[in-house]
C-alpha cells in the first residue's frame, strides 16, 4: 500500500486524483463503483504491479480526492468516459486493459465501444455488460428498492444527511455485502436497514472504513448520487452495441445483483455473450458484491491469468 503513488492530473477543467503503481509498458486501469473510490483496488494494484504491469486507478469527478464539478447534478456517464480519455492522453497512455466494478462497468464498456483501438480487453466484477438503453430490472421491484429511492431527488440526501459520511459508507458496505437486494419498507429509509450494532464484513476493517469515510467527508455524495443512480436514462448514441474486445466477468454467486429480475438468466443463458462474443465468465461460489476486497488473492489470480493471456 505504501508504494502506491498519488498524483493529480488537471484535464477538462478539473483536477483528478490518480493512484498509480508499477512501471510496466502494459497498463491496467481500474474503475471503481459506489460507495468505492480508488482504494477499493488496493490489493489488485499491488498484485498487477508486482507482475510487471502499470496500474492506474483514478477517482471519478466528484469522488474521493478529485475535484467536485461546479454542477454535480449535471454530471453524466459520458463525462466519466471523456475524463478517462483525457487522463490517459495526459499520461501518454495509448492502449489499456480496463477493470471495472459495479457501475464502473458502464464506462469501461463504453470506452471500449467508442475507442476499441485503445483497449486490449475488459474485466468486470459484479455487473455484466448491459445494452446501452435505460435498464428495466427495477420495474418489477417494490418502491423501496434502493436504486429507486436514490434516483428520487432529495430522498437519499435527506436519508444520508442524518449520519456522518463514515456511517453512510459503513451501512452501504454492510447492505451490499448481503445476498439480498436492499429494499426498504414504505415507512423506512435505506439507511434504516442497517442496525448500529451490525458488524462490518470480516474482510473490511475499521482502518478501511476510516479511509473511505475520510474521502467521502471531502467529496460528499452529490456527484455519486447523480452518477450512477440518476444517469441511467442517458443516451450514448450507440448504433452498434456489440463489444469487439476480449472480456472477462467475475461474478460472486452470493452477489445481490444476481437477484435483480432477469440478471441471472441474462448472464447464464447466453444473452450476455451475444453482446460480448469474446466474453468469459467465472463464478465465485462464496463471492459477494465486493469480491475484490473479500477474496483479493483469488481475484488477483483470475485477473492476472486473463491479463497475461491477452498481452
Amino acid at each position: 500500500m505504501e508504494q502506491i503513488q498519488h498524483n493529480f492530473v488537471t484535464v477538462r477543467g478539473l483536477k483528478f486524483h490518480v493512484a498509480e503503481i508499477g512501471t510496466g509498458s502494459n497498463v491496467v486501469v481500474f474503475l471503481h463503483g459506489f460507495p468505492e473510490i480508488w482504494y477499493t483496488w488496493r490489493h489488485q494494484m499491488v498484485a498487477v504491479a508486482d507482475s510487471g504491469f502499470r496500474a492506474i486507478a483514478p477517482d471519478y469527478r466528484g469522488y474521493g480526492l478529485s475535484d467536485i464539478p461546479p454542477e454535480p447534478e449535471k454530471t453524466t456517464f459520458a463525462d466519466i468516459v471523456a475524463d478517462l480519455v483525457a487522463i490517459l492522453d495526459h499520461l501518454g497512455v495509448n492502449k489499456v486493459f480496463l477493470v471495472g466494478k459495479d457501475f464502473g462497468v458502464r464506462p469501461a464498456y463504453h470506452f471500449a465501444l467508442h475507442h476499441p483501438d485503445r483497449v486490449f480487453a475488459v474485466i468486470t466484477l459484479g455487473v455484466p455488460y448491459l445494452p446501452p438503453e435505460p435498464p428495466k430490472f427495477h420495474q418489477p421491484l417494490p418502491e423501496g428498492f434502493y436504486i429507486s429511492r436514490w434516483r428520487e431527488p432529495g430522498r437519499a440526501e435527506a436519508d444520508f444527511g442524518r449520519f456522518d459520511a463514515k456511517t453512510v459508507v459503513r451501512n452501504i458496505y454492510i447492505l451490499f455485502s448481503r445476498s439480498e437486494i436492499p429494499i426498504a419498507a414504505e415507512n423506512q429509509e435505506i439507511m434504516d436497514l442497517v442496525d448500529a450494532s451490525t458488524p462490518l464484513p470480516p474482510w473490511f476493517t475499521e482502518e478501511d472504513l476510516a479511509a473511505y469515510g475520510a474521502l467521502y467527508e471531502k467529496s460528499g455524495f452529490r456527484t455519486a448520487l447523480q452518477v450512477p443512480y440518476r444517469s441511467f436514462e442517458e443516451d450514448f448514441g450507440i448504433t452498434d452495441p456489440i463489444v469487439k474486445v476480449p472480456a472477462l466477468l467475475i461474478m460472486g454467486c452470493k452477489d445481490y445483483v444476481f437477484k435483480f429480475p432477469g440478471i441471472e438468466e441474462y448472464i447464464k443463458f447466453g444473452k450476455a455473450k451475444e453482446l460480448v462474443p469474446g466474453l468469459d465468465i467465472i463464478y465465485l461460489p462464496e463471492g459477494t458484491h465486493f469480491v475484490q476486497e473479500q477474496s483479493p488473492e483469488l481475484v488477483n489470480g483470475l485477473i492476472l491469468d486473463f491479463l497475461k493471456s491477452h498481452i
